[in-house]
């Protein structure tokens, strides 16, 4: 009995390194892990746990607690505690229940994580950007975009309440773990919708709540999955704003539209319910007929009209008014006002109704082409110059045109529009009135006689005819002048003024004075007419040597021309106002003037 007292008082060399090793290894295989423990006490707030060591280690008892619930222990209960140190420096094992109940989630989360499973957990705390989750021992974190499918306002009900997380993101080395409880949500719903669609289908008649309300529509939960009631649905009317049919919390009946199974979308309708009205549209409105309606909407290509509810037709801009065109549709009506309107086209299966405004009025150009037949005379102002003509107002506030050809008989069309200016009355002649084009023809030199028409003076004009001109107006180039007797209106050039240069100068006449002249040309296609003073002075001078004397006569032209003078004044006996005499010419000088003459004519 001693030696063994002796070997273990005083153990060998061998024996104490033996003892030694296993003694470290005892330790380093339990300090940090989890090791089993058995409840030998409870004292107050804490519980006395051996673990097999030399000595004890305790626990607070609040560590033993889930979730704020306060933990139900009993003395010989066998607990996981996990083992931070051996003996600490007052001898006692320092034991943690949250340390061990951490690495024994830590390790089942993972688990779980890899598996793509679902864990439970409560949310105990709010933190910048989430709330912390109590994951059975592990602590995570649930951002606030994740809480729920829609944004919520109020967490409280959700706090200290198990319920399904799914896991998103594990790191173990920095003790990070990320949880969603919106994508348990989605799944659910997404399982939800499935069993719900599977029992819907199209054409079927069911209640629901409308949920939220939007431009285009209302959202209707029909018990787990929501439905689109959207604007177009909801009556056979123009509806503005789903709130004038619909408001949030209202129990509504819906048909199902359509039911996609790719996107589980659904449809709904609720004008679906009634009798439709287009049903028949043709024999109740039928082309032609007239009847009156509410304006409901305006927009620049024309207006709507609501003939009953449910129907409405289209007043296209081009079918408002006989005379306003290109005017914005809200300058000739307005919306909410009560108009007559003629039907024009029904199309059924597009659901479209063309109705026309201005064929419940008086068409201004039929009324005109009855009541002014070709030939008539009028007056209107100048309503607008174009490069091609004039614009007349007319009654009935329309509109017509004189052609540029139709404005002077004899000047240019260009030239006789500068005599016109906008706003001027002007006398005219109806042409031509064509109700259907809307289209009416005015002349301004049909007014007067055609002087080139068969008949009329102007039309005898013929060359070398001696006639009267009347000056118009002086120009540098020459005079502009009017032919008395022919309502004819010619240029004389310069040149044709008279034989000398020195007398061929516009100067010398002022407008109205008269004199004679001799017609050079005449153009009935192109109503012209050229007269010359020039060349009847020349012709007067041939006359003159033909009647009285010869080249060979030895007498000089001054000699002929007096005697001419004389003769004509005794034959007449009106007093003539003498010519200046001039320098008498030679028998070779005469000659030469006839021949001059001659080349000139």
């Amino acid at each position: 009995m001693n030696e063994p007292q002796a070997s273990i008082s005083h153990p060998s060399h061998d024996e104490f390194a033996a003892l030694l090793e296993e003694s470290l290894t005892t330790t380093a295989l339990q300090e940090g892990n989890v090791v089993k423990g058995t409840i030998v006490a409870i004292e107050k707030d804490v519980a006395v746990i051996d673990v097999g060591l030399k000595t004890e280690g305790r626990i607070p008892l609040k560590e033993f607690g889930v979730s704020g619930r306060p933990a139900n222990l009993s003395v010989g209960d066998e607990v996981d505690v996990y083992l931070e140190r051996v003996e600490n420096a007052m001898g006692e094992a320092v034991l943690s229940r949250e340390k061990a109940r951490r690495e024994e989630s830590w390790t089942r989360l993972e688990e779980k994580y890899k598996a793509g499973e679902r864990v439970e957990g409560v949310i105990f705390n709010r933190v910048k950007g989430g709330f912390t989750v109590d994951l059975d021992g592990a602590v995570a974190f649930l951002p606030g975009s994740q809480v729920d499918i829609r944004p919520i306002r109020d967490v409280g009900p959700l706090m200290n309440m198990p319920q399904p997380f799914q896991i998103l993101k594990m790191d173990r080395r920095r003790g990070n773990i990320v949880v969603s409880r919106r994508s348990v949500l989605e799944e659910t719903r997404a399982e939800k919708r499935s069993e719900i669609v599977a029992r819907l289908e199209e054409g079927q008649v069911i209640e629901g709540v409308v949920k939220n309300i939007t431009d285009y529509g209302a959202f209707i939960d029909l018990g787990g999955i929501d439905g689109l009631l959207h604007v177009t649905d909801m009556a056979w009317r123009r509806v503005a704003h789903p709130s004038e049919v619909v408001n949030v919390g209202d129990s509504v009946k819906v048909q199902i539209i359509r039911i996609n199974p790719e996107t589980q979308r659904i449809s709904l309708g609720i004008k679906q319910l009634e009798a439709d009205p287009w049903e028949g549209i043709a024999a109740k409105y039928p082309v032609g007929s007239r009847l009156k309606g509410t304006v409901t909407n305006i927009t620049d290509y024309g207006a709507f009209v609501e003939l009953e509810p449910g129907v409405e037709g289209l007043i296209h801009v081009s079918e408002m008014s006989w005379t306003k065109k290109n005017i914005h549709p809200g300058k000739i009506i307005s919306t909410s006002q009560e108009v007559e309107v003629q039907v024009l086209e029904v199309d059924p299966e597009k659901r479209r109704i063309s109705l026309g405004l201005k064929q419940t009025q008086e068409n201004p150009w039929v009324a005109f082409a009855a009541n002014h037949p070709p030939g008539t005379n009028i007056e209107g102002p100048i309503r607008n110059i174009t490069e091609f003509g004039l614009f007349i107002g007319l009654d009935g506030g329309i509109d017509g045109m004189v052609h540029l050809s139709d404005l002077d008989w004899s000047k240019s069309g260009e030239d006789a529009l500068k005599d016109y200016n906008k706003g001027d009355n002007v006398k005219a002649v109806v042409l031509e009135a064509d109700s259907e084009k809307e289209r009416i023809s005015l002349g301004v030199k049909q007014l007067t006689p055609d002087p080139f028409a068969s008949g009329a003076p102007s039309a005898k004009l013929k060359k070398g005819m001696r006639v009267t001109c009347e000056v118009v107006a002086v120009k540098d180039s020459g005079l502009e002048v009017k032919l008395v007797d022919h309502d004819l209106t010619s240029f004389i050039r310069r040149s044709d003024l008279s034989r000398d240069r020195s007398e061929q100068r516009p100067d010398r006449f002022g407008v109205g004075e008269k004199f004679d002249a001799v017609v050079t040309q005449v153009d009935a296609k192109a109503r012209k007419v050229g007269v010359s003073i020039k060349a009847l002075e020349i012709a007067e001078e041939k006359e003159a040597v033909a009647q009285y004397g010869s080249t060979d006569s030895g007498a000089s032209l001054g000699d002929i021309l007096g005697a001419a003078l004389s003769k004509a004044k005794e034959d007449d006996g009106d007093e003539v106002a003498e010519k200046p005499k001039r320098k008498s010419k030679t028998k070779s000088e005469a000659a030469k003037t006839e021949d001059s003459a001659e080349a000139e004519e």
